[in-house]
C-alpha cells in the first residue's frame, strides 16, 4: 500500500476493509475492496473527483450528527470547520416506461482479476 491512504473496517466484520490510497503520480484515488488478503474489486477515481466525494461525504457527515455540522467524535454545536456544502443531485434522464414489471435475469458471477 502507498504511504498516503488508510484503511476502514467493514460494520459486518468478517476482515472485510476499505482501503484508500493516494496516487499522485498518476493523478488517481483508488478505493478498493478487500476480504482479508483478498482484493475483491478496485475503483480508479481521478483526484479532479475528490471535491465532489468530499463534498457529498460532508452532507453525509452533517445528516448523521443531526443536521448541526457535528460528526461523530463531535459534541453539538461544536465546530469542526467543516463547511456544509451543497451536494447537486444528478441530473438523470428518463428513457421510457418505468412503473412496469420488470423481468429478472441472473447475471454471470463477476471476475477479479
Amino acid at each position: 500500500m502507498p504511504s498516503f491512504g488508510n484503511l476502514f473496517t467493514d460494520l459486518r466484520g468478517e476482515d472485510r476493509t476499505l482501503r484508500v490510497s493516494y496516487h499522485p503520480d498518476r493523478g488517481a484515488v483508488v478505493l478498493s475492496l478487500w476480504n482479508g488478503t483478498l482484493c475483491r474489486g478496485s475503483f480508479r477515481m481521478p483526484a479532479d473527483d475528490m471535491d465532489r466525494l468530499l463534498a457529498l461525504l460532508t452532507a453525509v457527515r452533517i445528516a448523521a450528527g443531526g443536521g448541526d455540522g457535528a460528526g461523530p467524535g463531535t459534541a453539538a454545536g461544536e465546530s469542526d470547520g467543516v463547511a456544509a456544502v451543497p451536494v447537486p443531485e444528478p441530473s438523470v434522464e428518463r428513457t421510457g416506461d418505468v412503473s412496469g414489471t420488470v423481468r429478472r435475469v441472473a447475471l454471470p458471477a463477476p471476475r477479479v482479476a
